[in-house]
């Protein structure tokens, strides 16, 4: 059995003429005659009866031409979806994380570029920042989520949104760092990221200006752990606003007002692959994904 049998049998039963059927398919009435007679065969039901007007479905025809349909609907849905897939973005990309999945909206990227582009198939690598930061210049990664200066020859981003870091203490010191000066806090126990993160040199360069440097006391290299940590009475640290007020709230830390420091959340990538389908693919999602479309929020790219 043939598709263009099965078309034309739904062109006669549409028609119920041969003559016109075969004007319709642009062939000849004895090739189209001879297509239904070789479908009756195979099928071994007669699907018309031809009549001094025209053709008339039997009531096999009547059953069969249904199922026929079907078919044609279902071949013309693939030849649809092929077409729309022609050209499509299509291949394997490697992102770096950092964070919360909730805060850099890693889902809705995510479900986005499935929807979007579903040949595009994203592998995720967690990362602190400094380190995200190098692997996109080494193209080790495709893209990333980072956050701090972007001040790397042939790194480009797109700017997500500020962010500001809070210095955060255990509630138990709340006495100790209320009124603190900046070399008391500076004196007080710390944990610090590893000296590649964004992080690390937030904190540095908040403490520059007071020509004092922090005590490390426990380095560990996720937020969520450090957080983990200041709650538990360990020491000091950087925590994001959003997470530390949350946590004062809470009654979990205690807050040094004096002590801010700012960044802003990027996503990066090498500034050579800017008209790479799978860049743009990607910063498509993220445009919408941020609402950055239509002037609310221009693209920083940053070159060095």
């Amino acid at each position: 059995m043939e598709l263009y049998q099965l078309r034309s049998f739904a062109t006669v039963a549409e028609v119920g003429h041969l003559t016109r059927a075969a004007e319709k398919l642009h062939i000849s009435q004895p090739a189209l005659s001879a297509q239904i007679k070789a479908l009756e065969d195979e099928l071994e039901v007669a699907l018309f009866e031809r009549t001094s007007s025209g053709m008339v479905l039997t009531a096999a025809g009547h059953r069969l031409l249904a199922g026929a349909e079907k078919v044609l609907a279902a071949v013309q849905g693939l030849r649809s979806e092929a077409r729309s897939l022609k050209g499509a973005v299509a291949g394997r990309t490697s992102v770096g994380t950092l964070s919360d999945p909730a805060y850099i909206r890693l889902g809705a990227f995510l479900s986005a570029t499935v929807e979007r582009y579903p040949l595009l198939q994203v592998e995720l690598h967690h990362v602190i920042s400094g380190a995200a930061l190098e692997r996109v210049r080494d193209g080790q990664l495709d893209a990333a989520f980072y956050y701090g200066e972007l001040a790397q020859a042939g790194v480009a981003g797109l700017a997500l949104r500020p962010m500001t870091y809070r210095i955060a203490a255990p509630a138990a010191w709340r006495d100790k760092v209320e009124h603190a000066a900046s070399d008391e806090i500076a004196a007080l126990p710390w944990i610090l990221t590893p000296t590649i993160s964004s992080h690390n040199r937030l904190v540095e360069e908040l403490f520059r200006s007071h020509g004092v440097t922090p005590t490390k006391v426990v380095e560990a290299d996720q937020e969520s752990v450090i957080s983990s940590l200041i709650v538990s009475g360990v020491g000091l640290s950087l925590m994001r606003e959003d997470v530390a007020l949350a946590k004062q709230a809470a009654e979990e830390v205690a807050l040094w007002e004096k002590g801010r420091a700012t960044t802003t959340l990027w996503f990066i990538y090498r500034q050579e692959r800017v008209g790479d389908p799978v860049i743009r693919a990607l910063l498509d999602v993220l445009h919408d994904t941020w609402d950055l479309r239509e002037g609310r929020r221009e693209e920083a790219l940053r070159r060095r």
